[in-house]
């Protein structure tokens, strides 16, 4: 019989929320047992992190090189868990402070890259990870720790995997519950689905609009729409947001509309992709929103132009489901998958056992659907 996937999963910023919340959603026996786990983090930290949340630390440690040792594969369920402080230079320490601080940077950019390493392994190793789940790090820390080319998680994945044309995208599916005790309570942020992806990922807002191109916004509907095709849209709608205010008004309120993103959609349309646009932002995610039993009603998938644009409107609707994933990586010629959720560190309320896990259990069960899908 096959072994499930194996799934890589970074641990984050150790002072961050990313510890607890990957160790309550791994709490979940069925989605446990869908997949085989490796955590590539801190032992003392995931500890502590598991007395905060007050359930029982159920990993195995595995030795630092087990991916190159004798060592059985692990079985279904079972999750393995990798000690990278002395790798980091970090010794044996277990208290990170909770803010934006070099070593916690160094950290978690380490437990990134090794898991990182276990996706560019062939198909066939038994340590191969199908997918790779980030745990939530912080920007400035990384900057602190000398790492300031990556803006994020997505330009280093992209970078790793010699991608040139690379999006970042975030799904949110439509459900009838909520994911865990503490959703908010309301129709639409219990049940509403929500896809987005980003034109532009970690560009300040006044550089958006020179690095918008119509070649980059072609890109980044034909990411999506492959993207979406996975999800099991065989012929997805796609929206595109216009940059300004009324999709420009014709060149009233601004002319990159019309010069720029309204070409980008034509050439969609001539590749056979189902496009349109560019739209009023202000208006076209009400088009965009899937329910249980209702598809959308117009988009399957909308694009934004800049981070914000995309980002405010999945945050507001589905904050603790919704999933970040980055597309158009590869590796020798399959598709490689790496799944977020779409929170931060929240130092403010890290080591308390408070932070709500649904997010980052969306996450990992995107992972393991990618995974499987091959």
């Amino acid at each position: 019989m096959k072994k499930p996937p194996l799934i890589a999963i970074s641990m984050g910023d150790p002072a961050g929320v990313g510890p607890e919340v990957i160790i309550k959603a791994l709490e979940d026996g069925a989605l446990r047992r869908t997949a085989r786990w490796v955590i590539f983090g801190s032992s003392g930290v995931l500890s502590n992190a598991a007395a905060a949340c007050h359930v029982p630390a159920t990993w195995t440690e595995l030795p630092h090189h087990f991916s190159s040792s004798t060592l059985t594969a692990l079985s279904a369920s079972e999750v393995g868990l990798v000690d990278l402080c002395h790798e980091a230079g970090l010794g044996t320490s277990t208290s990170f402070p909770r803010r934006a601080d070099a070593n916690n940077g160094t950290l978690s950019f380490t437990c990134v890259q090794r898991a990182i390493e276990l996706a560019r392994l062939p198909h066939d190793h038994p340590w191969h990870a199908a997918a790779v789940v980030t745990g939530p790090i912080h920007k400035q820390g990384w900057s602190l720790a000398g790492l300031a080319k990556y803006p994020g998680h997505t330009e280093l994945f992209a970078e790793a995997f010699g991608a040139s044309k690379f999006a970042m995208m975030f799904h949110a599916p439509p459900t009838a519950e909520r994911t865990s005790a503490r959703s908010r309570p309301g129709p639409i942020a219990s049940t509403a689905g929500l896809n987005v992806i980003l034109a532009t990922v970690h560009q300040p807002l006044r550089a958006v609009p020179d690095a918008l191109t119509t070649e980059r916004v072609l890109n980044t509907i034909q990411l999506g729409t492959d993207a979406m095709q996975r999800l099991g849209h065989a012929a997805p709608r796609i929206g595109v947001c216009g940059l300004n205010p009324h999709a420009g008004e014709h060149g009233l309120l601004g002319r990159e509309d019309d010069a720029i993103i309204a070409p980008a959609v034509a050439a969609a349309r001539a590749l056979g992709i189902d496009a349109s646009g560019p739209w009023p932002a202000d208006t076209i995610f009400q088009n965009a929103l899937s329910y249980e039993h209702a598809p959308a009603s117009r988009f399957d998938l909308v694009v934004a132009m800049y981070h914000d644009q995309g980002l405010i409107p999945i945050k507001t609707l589905a904050w603790d489901r919704a999933v970040n994933f980055t597309v158009g990586l590869t590796h020798a010629g399959r598709a490689v998958h790496r799944t977020s959720p779409d929170h931060g560190t929240a130092f403010d309320i890290a080591g308390t056992g408070k932070a709500d896990e649904g997010s980052m259990k969306a996450a990992l069960m995107l992972a393991v659907r990618l995974a499987l899908s091959g």
